[in-house]
Parts: structure tokens; sequence; C-alpha cells
């Protein structure tokens, strides 16, 4: 018989990962209807939704450790591609304002770039999608083992 703090962090599990779909589709129609894959570096996002979609999907059916690791290395990166295109805004608005205001220097630049015609922070999304399917794995029964609270009593394991 399942424990009340079972039930409470299966509940949990399941409305993260409700959220976390809900955003990678989101997330993932946004970049489609921005046409997010005009060069090989904006396939990358487009690319680990999809795949991330479809590890779940196939979790879904078939339940097991192995599934849910390759889950846990697409959320690894989806946070590296993340930093990686916040670089790659920033350069790219760097490039741009360089070349509309040449002489422009300091605060103003930096305004300029980070407000530019790329938005610099729009892949910190991906960041965020990263971290929420790295809560929905923490610790997930699938993997085995007992849960601890601080006072070193075992948890259940939740759904």
């Amino acid at each position: 018989m399942r424990s009340e703090a079972a039930d409470t962090l299966a509940a949990i599990r399941s409305v993260t990962l409700a959220v976390l779909i809900i955003a990678l589709v989101g997330t993932g129609l946004e970049l489609a209807l921005l046409g997010h894959f005009e060069e090989p570096a904006q396939i990358i996002p487009v690319s680990l939704i999809l795949a991330s979609l479809v590890v779940l999907a196939v979790y879904a059916v078939r339940r097991g450790p192995m599934i849910l690791r390759l889950f846990q290395v697409l959320m690894a990166l989806f946070v590296v591609a993340g930093v990686t295109g916040i670089v790659l805004h920033y350069r790219s608005n760097v490039e741009f304002e360089l070349e509309l205001y040449p002489a422009m220097e300091g605060m103003e630049f930096l305004t300029k770039v980070l407000t530019g015609a790329i938005p610099v922070l729009a892949p910190g999304t991906m960041i965020h999608l990263g971290l929420l399917g790295g809560i929905y794995t923490f610790r997930h029964p699938v993997f085995g083992g007992r849960q601890k609270y601080d006072n070193g009593q075992s948890a259940p394991n939740g759904g």
C-alpha cells in the first residue's frame, strides 16, 4: 500500500511531466513557425525537442531505466544547447550592431546587442526545459533504490 507521501510525489512527478510536454510542444511549434532551421546550428534545438518527445513516447509504452537515462542525456544536451544558443545569438547581434553602428561602444552598444534583432536570452528556454526534464527524472522510481529523508529514514518511491 502506497503512503500519502508516495502519492504526493507521484502527482508532482506527473504534473511536472505534463508541464514539460506542453512546453516542449509549444517551443517546438514556435521554432518551426519562426523558421528556426535555416542554418545548421538552428536545427539543434528543434532536433533535441523532437528526439525528447520520441523518447518520452517510447517511455510511455515501454518503461525502463535505459530509456529514461537516454532522456536524462537529452536533457543535459538541452542545457548545453541553451548556453551555446545564448552565445551564438549574442555574437550574431554583436556582428549586426557593429555593421549598423561601427563607432558605438560601452553600455549603449551592449544595450543594442542585448535588445537586438535576435533575442539573446531566448535560447534560455532550452535550459529551462532541460532542468525541468532533470527534475522529472530526479530519483525516479524506475531507477530503483529507496530515497532517504534528511533524518536518514527511507522514503517511499513515487510514480
